[in-house]
């Protein structure tokens, strides 16, 4: 049986079926695309920051659109000369916007791997119906065709109905839990940040401007960071 038989004999039901798989994968590849370590939180980024501060300028412009933990950072340092309370204050507020942000459609997806088995249940439910039809008319030696055309319905939306939860459901938790290394990731960078601030004796100076003000004090411009 190929693709086309199976989606016919699986009826109606498996138009549904064929939407939440290409919704399912759409969302997998969008969130293996996005969700990369490398572009949220880069190695070494809190420590580059640190290093700025001690030299006396920190270029915001540019730390905001190095990456996602790079705005929260600069959304912290922006409160620098209100404490490190403050600090850590604005960013744990950056932060949650970051986590919801990596967390888009996640939602659907985790829809998408409970209702799919619901939807092939339903399959095997109206196959069944169609079978015991036609047992109860009395005529089922002479209808072999829907008696096979309805246990056919009934295994084929399982079937469909398995093989799209399955993959969602492996690739959610798979979601949820780089997620989760991520967060991690940026608390720790976070943290050294506002330690360093804490600590900081000197004067923290910001510039929050273009091109032309992406210099540091001794007139380099602010160095990139490497993604790992």
């Amino acid at each position: 049986m190929n693709m086309m038989d199976a989606l016919v004999a699986g009826g109606w039901l498996m138009i549904p079926l064929l939407g939440c798989s290409l919704l399912a994968t759409v969302i997998i590849i969008e969130r293996l695309w996005t969700l990369r370590a490398k572009r949220i939180a880069p190695y070494g980024l809190g420590q580059e920051v640190c290093s700025l501060v001690s030299r006396g300028q920190v270029n915001l412009y540019w730390l905001e659109g190095h990456s996602p933990l790079g705005g929260v950072l600069a959304a912290g340092l922006r409160n620098a000369r209100l404490g490190h309370e403050q600090v850590r204050a604005r960013l744990q507020e950056a932060a949650t916007a970051v986590i919801h942000d990596m967390e888009r459609f996640l939602s659907p997806l985790g829809t998408i791997a409970a209702i799919a088995p619901l939807i092939g249940l339903l399959g095997t439910v109206v196959g069944m119906i169609e079978v015991f039809s036609v047992i109860v008319a009395g005529d089922g030696a002479s209808r072999t065709a829907d008696l096979a055309g309805g246990i056919s319905r009934a295994l084929v939306t399982t079937a469909a109905g398995l093989t799209v939860a399955i993959p969602a459901l492996m690739f959610h938790r798979y979601f949820q839990r780089r997620v989760e290394d991520i967060t991690v990731r940026m608390e720790e960078q976070a943290s050294q940040v506002v330690e360093f601030i804490a600590h900081y004796q000197g004067s923290v100076s910001l510039s929050d401007g273009g091109e032309s003000e992406r210099v540091e004090a001794d007139g380099r411009l602010a160095p990139e960071v490497k993604r790992s």
